[in-house]
């Protein structure tokens, strides 16, 4: 059993790769209906409702259906994929990173940036085994943030995120993951509380279900309740679509009123494509001659249209928005263990632009790792076909 591994973090990781170790295998097995016994058999009742859920789960097995994934990556072939806003940065970057093994993986990575909104320094680790997977990072003004995911089984991941700020709260989060067959099962919990006589906090559940092989719908509900204040609650309507991994459509109504709906595309083997709308309605203050003060309905709305460009040595994305935004990230490899990094922004209508350049570093703990970062060997230690002989 893989754990998945995200993370949302204050400094930047680039310890990508590795990261896919930390994936978790969707179960393959099916529900089995619960064993007859004496009970089940003798008692009317307790027999109807067994033969009931034999029949949904003979059902639920002969419709095909997958796990549909989680909520929390409902539209990630867009957003984390394809659009460049998680590796878009300002100013001069530096990134070392080391690894010290494979399986199971270890690496640490040092950050220097100058001229940004990234810390001066920051230090990452990753460790990721086939059911635990730790990430940490710390930078030079003793910030913290790391997570850890567990997988009890293939069923089950807990997760435990921390984040530690200067002159700011500390933030915990407590996330368990359900995935079966055809459902997944997301319940998680911010800052949580009983030191004031009851619940304080925020707590979010969700749950997305197949329907058919490629169409999945769901919900997510939230409950926010905060000391000497009266609780909120918010309930969220999903929806996606997977046409084979050829295309992804999905679609999030948002109890604010807001939606958020999304489009990928499967261009070409070297070629990602995605659109992002999102409209928010929302009320404006207007002056009223009777009233003095009225409100009326404003509806907001941003495009976000990016494409994804991957060749043999270099990852190149772009997006413009509809609000007269060009951005554009390329990494380059130039050396087996050497990448230039270049982010670049331009905003039309503000007649402003922002530029980033970085270098990224790979070294490795030892000389089988120097020679597959190389590309002279495989991960079993077999020379690739083509590469230079190994002396």
């Amino acid at each position: 059993m893989s754990v998945e591994a995200k993370e949302t973090v204050s400094a930047p990781v680039p310890i990508a790769d590795l990261s896919k170790l930390a994936v978790p295998t969707l179960p393959s097995v099916t529900q089995q209906p619960p064993k007859s016994n004496s009970l089940w058999s003798s008692n009317p009742v307790f027999s109807y409702l067994n033969d009931v859920y034999i029949t949904i789960s003979e059902h639920r097995k002969n419709l095909g259906l997958i796990n549909p994934g989680t909520i929390e990556n409902l539209n990630k072939e867009v957003s984390r994929d394809v659009f460049l806003n998680q590796y878009f940065f300002t100013g001069l970057r530096a990134d070392l990173n080391k690894a010290f093994s494979i399986s199971p993986a270890f690496q640490t990575s040092h950050t220097l940036s100058i001229g940004s909104d990234l810390p001066p320094y920051a230090f990452s680790a990753l460790y990721a085994s086939e059911d635990l997977f730790f990430q940490g990072n710390i930078c030079d003004d003793k910030s913290f943030s790391g997570r850890i995911n567990y997988g009890w089984d293939k069923h089950n991941i807990s997760k435990l995120t921390l984040q530690i700020l200067e002159r700011q709260p500390p933030m915990v989060q407590l996330e368990q993951d359900y995935q079966a067959n055809d459902f997944s099962i997301n319940l998680k919990t911010l800052n949580p509380s009983f030191l004031y006589g009851g619940f304080s906090g925020v707590a979010v559940a969700s749950l997305l279900q197949s329907l058919t092989p490629k169409f999945a719908l769901g919900l997510e509900a939230m409950y926010s309740m905060q000391p000497l204040s009266p609780p909120d609650t918010a309930v969220s309507y999903v929806a996606r679509y997977n046409n084979n991994g050829k295309w992804i459509a999905s679609a999030q109504l948002q109890a604010q009123g807001s939606l958020v709906a999304s489009f990928w595309k499967k261009v070409s083997d070297k070629v990602e494509a995605g659109v992002e709308t999102q409209i928010a309605a929302t009320m404006k203050q207007v002056p009223d001659p009777l009233m003095g003060v009225g409100f009326e309905p404003v509806i907001e709305g941003t495009t976000t249209i990016g494409a994804k460009y991957e060749y043999r040595t270099a990852v190149f994305r772009g997006q413009l928005d509809s609000r007269g935004k060009i951005s554009a990230f390329l990494e380059k490899r130039i050396l087996p263990t050497v990448s230039v990094l270049f982010s670049g922004e331009i905003d039309q209508f503000k007649r402003s632009s922002r530029l980033g350049l970085g270098l990224q570093f790979e070294a490795a703990g030892n000389e089988q790792l120097m020679l597959m970062q190389q590309g002279l060997i495989d991960a079993n230690g077999n020379p690739v076909p083509g590469a230079p002989a190994v002396l």
